[in-house]
């Protein structure tokens, strides 16, 4: 039986239709932004809205199916680190357009990285270990990985938040600081990126099979490619990671050029205006959301782990260097320094993240403690 060609095994009529529907809203977007800016009323302004979470769920899908292709080719980490560099990269992207566009946009970095943050550690790892710990038992994690991404995380983070409140002025870094601090972190996040594709690969793979696998017929197709194997598969490789851009892509600038409808519906709605930031956060992170709640029904917690927490070290490593870097070379402020109740909410965090994932399993009780937190962030939105 002849094999498909390579095209049609990846551009499949879905793709394509997910492809299209992607950029074709994108553009009709920017065509009507002249109707868009103008006011609008309540039913056009929410029916616009619909129309563009709708596609971008439909497009999340795509990438979901793209990002598990991938994984199965590389195998963790790699396959995780596609789809996390794919998001983070994009959304960095877009963070420094604003800053670089018209008007003031101090306090950017810092509303969304934090969005992100909560988001990521709480609602989504809650979600994923509750309703992965109702299915499965015995849910293991690799501590060895997660203690490094935690590691990572408590420095990136007091650096992003904590620090710049504490030696900056007015919750900003210095110029000097601002130098050493963006080059460091680069370095860090660099050599992160080193032993976790090379030594210490292992640390962040799973400790047992997942449980579902182990229980499935073989489908060879479906299985892990042994490391051999990999050059064979390079071009299928390229090709899925290019479709899982451009298919992510639209989803990112739908999110941010539908950030002034959201403002405008929230405004109408009584809703604090920081509220826009959270829901611009979940949906862009929406297929990594997706793919993680997934990992956790199939029973691979460590997965659970590269694709939040190695999202969340991509995001503040990329980030906070961008920023400090834009900051600079424009002469604008970049205000880093959180409140008081969300640095106790990133503390709470990040020490729940710990006791979460250091002992010998996790379960779905451990999951609803990451919702609390998550409910207490809400709490302190709408304070």
């Amino acid at each position: 039986m002849p094999t498909p060609s390579l095209p049609r095994t990846v551009l499949t009529p879905t793709a394509v239709f997910r492809l299209a529907l992607g950029w074709g809203a994108f553009l009709a977007t920017v065509l009507a932004a002249p109707v868009l800016s103008g006011p609008l009323t309540a039913p056009a302004l929410w029916t616009v809205l619909a129309g563009i979470v709708a596609v971008i769920v439909v497009c999340a899908f795509g990438v979901v199916g793209q990002a598990e292709h991938l994984a199965r080719r590389l195998g963790d980490p790699y396959g995780t680190l596609v789809l996390t560099l794919s998001i983070v990269l994009i959304e960095v992207v877009l963070i420094a357009a604003v800053m670089l566009g018209p008007g003031e946009h101090a306090t950017i970095a810092r509303d969304s990285v934090m969005a992100v943050s909560m988001i990521i550690l709480n609602l989504v790892v809650g979600t994923a270990l509750l309703v992965g710990g109702l299915r499965h038992a015995d849910l293991r994690p690799n501590r060895t990985g997660v203690s490094a991404y935690l590691a990572l995380l408590v420095v990136l983070l007091a650096v992003a938040f904590a620090f710049p409140g504490l030696i900056g002025t007015g919750g900003a870094y210095r110029p000097g600081q601002a130098v050493a601090l963006a080059a460091l972190t680069v370095v860090l996040y660099g050599f992160f990126l080193v032993r976790q594709t090379g030594a210490q690969r292992a640390d962040f793979q799973e400790v047992r099979p997942s449980p579902v696998a182990a229980h499935r017929p073989r489908d060879p197709g479906a299985e892990p490619e042994p490391a051999g194997a990999a050059a064979r598969h390079r071009p299928e490789v390229v090709a899925r990671t290019l479709l899982l851009v451009a298919t992510v892509l639209p989803i990112v600038l739908l999110s941010h050029h539908m950030a002034a409808l959201l403002d405008d519906g929230l405004a109408r709605a009584g809703a604090p205006v920081a509220l826009s930031g959270v829901v611009i956060a979940m949906i862009v992170f929406l297929p990594e959301t997706i793919t993680t709640v997934r990992a956790a029904l199939g029973g691979e917690i460590q997965r659970v782990s590269n694709l939040c927490h190695g999202a969340l070290v991509s995001t503040v490593g990329l980030t906070v260097p961008a920023v400090l870097t834009i900051g600079l070379v424009t002469g604008q402020r970049v205000i880093l320094a959180e409140s008081p109740a969300h640095l106790v909410l990133l503390g709470t965090s990040l020490l729940l993240t710990a006791v979460t994932f250091g002992g010998r399993r996790v379960t779905a009780l451990h999951g609803s403690a990451h919702l609390m937190v998550f409910v207490l962030y809400g709490l302190a939105v709408f304070s």
